[in-house]
């Protein structure tokens, strides 16, 4: 077999109840039909974990994946997703981070890790190219992110190796426990550092010194420097250098759907105070960026005065901004950068965190919650006090954080009250996006493979409001109007099928899909002159599609159907009041009937048919369907 470039070809499997390893091949026709990441991960996962596995045992299987685009100066290239069986949820647990963490286990020789079964005493896992050692991480058992990612670098003597750790609240069976490279970089969503931690593994830390050589270096070199054109010369460039991501913010008020006290409405009055164009006059400092980035989009701040003098960190990004401001109630924009640097050191997913104390908050203001159900603590909105004691209660498994530390909905049924205020799709709390501002972001989080998620879909084109691109791209003007409800079956799965490419190949999605440079045209191109694979963009495509729907069937082997696909009565039942997407709701049923139709999966049950998992390579599923 000719050499095939940009993969290493190898995966470390980690034996942590034995503390042993070994390397195994994969294959070519892995590589093109799961092209990496992502789709390896998926494809391993469901063929290693089985339906009805506990996701804090030792037959769960921690697994992280990079792409071939990574360790190469591809712009943006440095991501990786790490994937299990969620505790969070109970179906497939996926999250994606930047960084330099990915582009160190391409030099250290492994497309692909395998952290499996459970280790007799706390150890970190230390991986220098071909050995991997077991190191006693009992002194940093407990500690936090950032404490434990410089213990590790001291005791090392490497401040190069690059490491991704689970905190405090994971090790507590906070069942929304993250995993952070970078101190910050956070693959925080689903549990994947409650995984972790329930394998006696507090870190996984990486050094390589090899490289990463690609088929076609002169092609290669074009490609580069073409895309790094296109991006400085794009019209996002300057705002996504100075606020990155939190430019959103007092976009999503001006159009109607930032969610606010907990989605009731989707203006927030003081969203100016707490802006991201406020974060970046008075708080910025400078710009950082992840391994071979064009666009550093992160930054570095600093709190100069006031209760939180000397705060300072990365970040943060839309999500995090606005999860502890207006989605609380909360106006104090250096109390909420207290509470997500609280979050990241304490190893805790932020928009969970910001869902369960929103969904308490609401109660709490109906009077369906009282100081003595909360421990004393007046969740009133926006109190900040509260808020802050509240996440230390969550990551300590203590009093009212207890009841929190498994997420909304195990907190509903739990107190026996306020299920149809959770704001959730399969056990997970939504992004800050209302979907009845934004109808194609709804479907895409109703069926999203790792419950309600906007990362696996994000149909950004609707937010152009522009019928002549439905038209062009799906043949149905509305698909792109963000108001509208038909076409949304035929944008969401294209998007889908898209990011789960770009999730695969591992370059950042808010560039690589959001400014449109990677279409499956260009992706097929790049993973030619990357690895010299021939691949057209309609098998670029159906790789998406493959990967989209393996993971729709780990989820049907876990008991996921079409009456999963939901979203929460509010959105489907109750009108927004103000602004400009005020007066509407969505049409689920609708949109469900053109995905599943678009899909080739059975409307009734949600299921991908035989005849659909037989035509995308997936007939050793068939077996799986109910």
């Amino acid at each position: 077999m000719a050499r095939i470039h940009g993969y290493t070809g190898k995966a470390l499997r980690v034996d942590l109840t034995d503390q042993a390893y070994e390397t195994e091949r994969i294959t070519e026709a892995e590589m093109r039909g799961y092209l990496g990441g992502r789709g390896f991960n998926a494809k391993r996962l469901y063929d290693e974990v089985g339906a009805g596995v506990d996701p804090l045992g030792p037959g769960n299987k921690l697994i992280f994946g990079t792409g071939p685009l990574v360790g190469t100066m591809f712009p943006t290239a440095s991501r990786f997703n790490v994937s299990a069986k969620s505790p969070h949820t109970g179906i497939l647990g996926d999250s994606n981070a930047g960084g330099h963490f990915a582009p160190e286990m391409k030099f250290a020789g492994y497309d692909q890790m395998i952290l499996e079964g459970r280790s007799p005493s706390p150890v970190y896992v230390y991986v220098k190219d071909d050995r991997v050692e077991f190191r006693d991480a009992s002194a940093i058992k407990g500690r936090t992110v950032f404490e434990a990612d410089g213990f590790i670098k001291s005791e090392l003597g490497d401040r190069r190796v690059q490491t991704v750790i689970c905190g405090p609240a994971a090790e507590k069976g906070v069942r929304y426990g993250g995993l952070f490279a970078n101190q910050v970089r956070a693959a925080s969503r689903t549990g994947m550092g409650t995984v972790m931690a329930s394998k006696n593994v507090k870190a996984l830390a990486v050094r390589g010194t090899g490289h990463v050589e690609v088929a076609e270096p002169e092609e290669f070199e074009r490609m580069v420097l073409e895309l790094e054109q296109e991006i400085r010369g794009h019209e996002q460039y300057p705002g996504r250098m100075l606020m990155g991501t939190t430019r959103i913010l007092m976009m999503a008020n001006d159009a109607g759907f930032l969610p606010t006290r907990n989605y009731t409405s989707g203006v927030y009055e003081d969203a100016g105070m707490v802006s991201g164009e406020r974060l970046a006059e008075e708080y910025n400092v400078k710009n950082r960026g992840c391994f071979a980035c064009t666009i550093p989009c992160s930054r570095v701040y600093s709190v100069r005065e006031g209760p939180h003098k000397g705060l300072h960190g990365e970040g943060p990004e839309y999500e995090a901004l606005g999860s502890f401001t207006s989605r609380i109630g909360n106006n104090d924009l250096e109390l909420a950068l207290k509470a997500i640097d609280l979050c990241n050191q304490l190893g805790l997913d932020i928009l969970t965190v910001a869902g369960c104390v929103g969904w308490a908050m609401e109660l709490y203001e109906a009077g369906e919650l009282t100081v003595k159900d909360t421990g004393g603590l007046e969740l009133t909105w926006g109190n900040g006090k509260a808020l802050l004691t509240l996440i230390r209660r969550i990551a300590d498994r203590e009093g009212f954080g207890d009841v929190l530390a498994d997420g909304s909905v195990e907190a509903a049924e739990r107190l026996g009250r306020g299920m149809e205020r959770t704001i959730q799709v399969k056990g997970m709390d939504l992004i800050m996006a209302d979907p009845r501002g934004l109808k194609g972001f709804g479907l895409g989080y109703a069926v999203a493979s790792r419950g309600g998620d906007h990362l696996r879909s994000e149909p950004f084109l609707e937010l152009s409001d522009d019928p002549e691109i439905g038209e062009r791209m799906f043949g149905i003007p509305e698909s792109t109007l963000r108001l509208a409800d038909r076409g949304k079956g035929r944008l969401v799965s294209y998007f889908e099928d898209w990011n789960a490419v770009i999730d695969s190949l591992e370059p950042c999605k808010n560039i690589m899909q959001n400014m449109m440079l990677l279409p499956f045209e260009r992706a097929a191109e790049a993973l030619e002159v990357a690895t010299g694979l021939r691949v057209t963009p309609e098998e670029m495509r159906e790789a998406g599609a493959r990967i989209v729907t393996l993971e729709r069937m780990y989820g049907v082997r876990e008991g996921v159907s079409r009456v999963d696909d939901s979203l929460p009565p509010r959105f489907r039942e109750s009108p927004l009041g103000e602004g400009a997407s005020g007066g509407t709701v969505v049409d689920l049923d609708l949109m469900l009937d053109e995905y599943y139709a678009e899909r080739g999966w059975d409307a009734a049950t949600g299921h991908p048919t035989p005849g659909t998992l037989q035509r995308l390579g997936l007939g050793f599923a068939v077996k799986d369907l109910p």
